[in-house]
């Protein structure tokens, strides 16, 4: 069987830029964790239902496993691990504790990438704006309230 010719993908992944040679068939989420080093996005279901493998892509919630690498070249990519660095966000992440809005952590990268966007819009999102945002997105453990409850308690500005 003749060797599948790579095609070269292009991409800025958390404001860095990123070019590797890849299969054309290597899909967005692979290319994350497996090219890139970057194992926060998680393979949840390989089907798109569980929103685990979420990212922004050029300011949209995508999941990753349902997209090739190559039809991602030349975008911005932001993941969990972008998020990681924002103030907001790890204010968020200690706040969530608070509310029992993590549990065993697995849809943890998919429901913050949906999340933290917003947060800084908007300082006192409604439990429909927020429930809306985290459409897409299966937990597994929480039964979502929690999850909802730390966006809000996290939202307001004094986190109380």
């Amino acid at each position: 069987m003749p060797a599948v010719p790579k095609k070269k993908v292009a991409l800025k992944v958390n404001g860095l830029e990123q070019v590797h040679e890849v299969e054309p068939r290597l899909l967005l989420v692979d290319f994350l964790r497996d090219i890139v080093g970057l194992t926060g996005t998680h393979v949840g279901c390989d089907t798109s239902i569980c929103g685990a493998c979420t990212v922004m892509l050029d300011g949209s919630a995508v999941k990753s496993c349902t997209l090739l690498a190559v039809q991602a070249n030349g975008a911005e990519l932001l993941t969990i691990e972008g998020w990681l660095t924002a103030r907001d966000f790890i204010r968020f992440r200690k706040l969530s504790g608070r509310c029992h809005g993590l549990q065993c952590g697995f849809c943890t990268p998919g429901t913050d990438t949906r999340r933290v966007p917003i947060a800084p819009a908007k300082s006192q999102p409604t439990e429909k704006e927020i429930r809306h945002s985290l459409d897409g997105n299966l937990c597994r453990c929480t039964g979502y309230q929690h999850i909802v409850d730390a966006v809000r308690y996290g939202g307001q500005a004094d986190g109380k």
